[in-house]
């Protein structure tokens, strides 16, 4: 079965759907547009599907067999003006896919669309995952929390992100974590106020907010093994009206980010007991919220295996990049590789000869539309195999 062959003869049809769905970026849980342009191309081709997650959807391709493959693709877009100048540029202000979600949503439709037309050949089922909000809050997580992964049910799960960093025809791919977990945070501090004048009448929180950025940066220097990456950063620190009042309180927000399930809640943990440790020592009232976000990105050894072997028969073996470190980045693929034996890739879409090399959430982020036909081939000989 040659499906680089097979994905290169729709390589046309591949950009101009990825063209337009790039010219109409919607954000996430938005995505009304671009789920009507799916379940167009899905009802063209015969091929059953279920909405899902408010604005996603779960189609199903039924072969031969008990065996079922999830094949996953985020949909929304950024909050981001487009600042290329092409013919398919954003046509909505302040919106734009700089992700490469249009390109991910383009090549699963092209998977789709082959996968179907062999689906006498295929040894059982394939699920096609079209995420909404993966930029925000992770629909992955809403869509297994719909059941997803059931009726039937789903073995393993596979997906791929576009990388400008990693040449056009290259792939990049890693054993083991990919991506770290994230937990968000905020810090409430309350003092007391007073006049700038006489600080011995107060309860400075401005201070003790100042301590506490400090100090927490000790859990990452000093008790997480150096080995081993963790991050806490403070992004916003809010209080005070005037140069000479001392506020009342004091907001703090960031986030951790950790690469093992210990160290996330080892860091959580001490996050509250250092932060409560120093307020009270300085005579301050402190309120805690840690949200729970993505959860580390694993890819599973065996189903990593195989898509280096499907890659290296369609790209070649030197044109596969084995990754040594992964991503202190999230990624809600994360969510599909909690609950299933999956493999997580990056697709090469950078091209330094075309000007084809802007990084991933800036305004001029563009792709070399080569590696769409790539894409497609790789998910379809990797889910064919995996069905063996």
């Amino acid at each position: 079965m040659n499906f680089l062959e097979m994905a290169q003869d729709i390589k046309q049809e591949l950009i101009s759907i990825r063209r337009d769905i790039h010219m109409y970026p919607e954000l996430g849980y938005e995505e009304f547009r671009t789920s009507k342009k799916i379940k167009e191309f899905l009802d063209r081709e015969g091929i059953k599907y279920i909405e899902t997650a408010k604005t996603g959807i779960c189609g199903i391709i039924n072969g031969n067999g008990n065996k079922t493959i999830g094949i996953r693709a985020d949909m929304d877009a950024l909050p981001l003006k487009d600042n290329k100048t092409c013919e398919y540029s954003s046509k909505i202000n302040g919106k734009m896919h700089a992700c490469g979600h249009d390109a991910h949503t383009t090549i699963l439709l092209g998977v789709a669309k082959i996968l179907n037309s062999i689906k006498s050949e295929l040894n059982g089922n394939i699920k096609l995952f079209f995420e909404p909000a993966e930029e925000t809050t992770g629909g992955a997580k809403v869509m297994i929390e719909e059941g997803v992964l059931q009726n039937p049910n789903v073995d393993k799960v596979i997906g791929l992100h576009v990388e400008p960093d990693i040449e056009v025809g290259k792939i990049g791919i890693k054993m083991g974590v990919v991506n770290a977990s994230s937990n968000p945070f905020t810090i409430k501090i309350k003092g007391k106020g007073a006049h700038g004048a006489h600080p011995d009448t107060g309860i400075d929180p401005v201070l003790i907010a100042s301590s506490v950025v400090v100090v927490l940066q000790n859990i990452v220097s000093r008790e997480i093994p150096p080995t081993d990456p963790a991050v806490i950063t403070i992004g916003t620190i809010h209080g005070g009206t005037a140069q000479n009042i001392i506020p009342e309180e004091v907001t703090i927000s960031g986030i951790i980010r950790t690469l093992r399930r210990e160290h996330r809640s080892y860091v959580k943990r001490r996050l509250v007991e250092v932060t409560e440790g120093i307020v009270n020592s300085m005579r301050g009232k402190c309120e805690i919220d840690i949200e729970e976000s993505y959860p580390c990105l694993y890819n599973d050894d065996e189903t990593t295996k195989m898509v280096v072997k499907c890659a290296s028969s369609l790209i070649k073996e030197e044109n596969i990049k084995m990754l040594s470190n992964p991503s202190m980045g999230v990624e809600s693929f994360a969510y599909f590789s909690m609950e299933r034996p999956s493999a997580f890739y990056y697709l090469g879409c950078g091209n330094k000869a075309k000007g084809i090399l802007n990084p991933a959430h800036g305004s001029l982020f563009d792709i070399d539309e080569e590696c769409l036909p790539i894409g497609v081939a790789i998910q379809c000989k990797t889910a064919f195999e995996l069905l063996k």
